[in-house]
């Protein structure tokens, strides 16, 4: 049986590791309780990237965060993907393993992008069923991430909080909560962020994700948010956190940067924002 602990990670600041903080990482360990990397960068037989894994386990704890697996894809998991993501957090031992509520395949095809599903009984067989055999073959609690939305499928007959906590219920998965998405889909689909956060099964996060969004507008003028992970993590989104962490208690918080990566002290003061947010709770 696997561990039902929602994570082992320390309830500090993370970053998602990029190769470029490599040595900032190494000469500056302080500034993070633990790093995040993308299962998907990690599944080669050698080279520096695993060279620069191993040598910041051995400093760090490491979230391993998964892209590729599809898990709300009408197809079965794909088998020679989830053989891989064995074989690396077999010989990492991550404190955390989580992957996206998406889709991402199709008719053997891999689209490059998480997609949204919608919220139907059939959708919560299917998804619950890839967790199940997720969790089994690496022998892990995994956590499910909710997603950022641009749109609502009028087919769905559940809210997302309540088809996750379904999901937790069936599965015994963990969650991961993304403020930022909360954010973002609050804004596009027109509802209160603070009120999503106030209907999640908050019981069952085992991390928190930060990042930056690009404000755009829709063919109406609308406002609408993208999910860049391109620059700091917008204010609105600062005092979402607060209010996260007052309903839950601390969680370890991990800031996402994957695009137009910026040098270090820019990441760890972000870093260092997410520290203050936690030492307040704490408080």
């Amino acid at each position: 049986m696997f561990d039902r602990s929602p994570s082992d990670l320390p309830c500090s600041p993370g970053v998602g590791f990029k190769a470029d903080h490599f040595a900032a990482l190494l000469a500056d360990p302080g500034a993070v309780g633990w790093i995040e990397i993308h299962a998907e960068n990690y599944m080669g037989a050698g080279g520096r990237p695993l060279a620069q894994l191993r040598a910041l386990a051995e400093r760090f704890a490491v979230s391993v965060h998964g892209v590729g697996l599809s898990i709300g894809g009408e197809g079965q998991l794909d088998a020679d993907h989830l053989a891989r993501l064995k074989h690396l957090t077999g010989w990492l031992n991550p404190a955390s393993f989580s992957e996206h509520l998406a889709w991402s395949t199709h008719d053997g095809a891999y689209l490059n992008d998480l997609l949204p599903l919608p919220y139907t009984a059939a959708t919560l067989t299917r998804v619950a069923d890839h967790i199940d055999r997720v969790q089994t073959v690496l022998g892990r609690r995994m956590l499910l991430e909710n997603p950022s939305s641009y749109l609502a499928f009028a087919e769905s007959d559940w809210s997302e909080p309540d088809f996750l906590r379904e999901l937790v219920r069936r599965t015994g998965c963990g969650l991961l909560l993304d403020v930022n998405n909360v954010f973002i889909s609050a804004t596009n689909l027109g509802f209160a962020p603070q009120g999503y956060i106030d209907a999640f099964p908050l019981d069952a996060v085992g991390e928190v994700h930060l990042g930056g969004h690009d404000p755009d507008h829709d063919d109406h003028g609308a406002p609408l948010l993208i999910d860049s992970h391109g620059c700091a993590v917008a204010d609105p989104v600062w005092a979402l956190l607060d209010h996260t962490l007052a309903r839950m208690g601390p969680r370890p918080v991990l800031i996402e940067w994957d695009n137009d990566v910026p040098e270090w002290p820019v990441l760890a003061s972000e870093a260092a924002r997410a520290a203050a947010a936690l030492a307040r709770i704490a408080a």
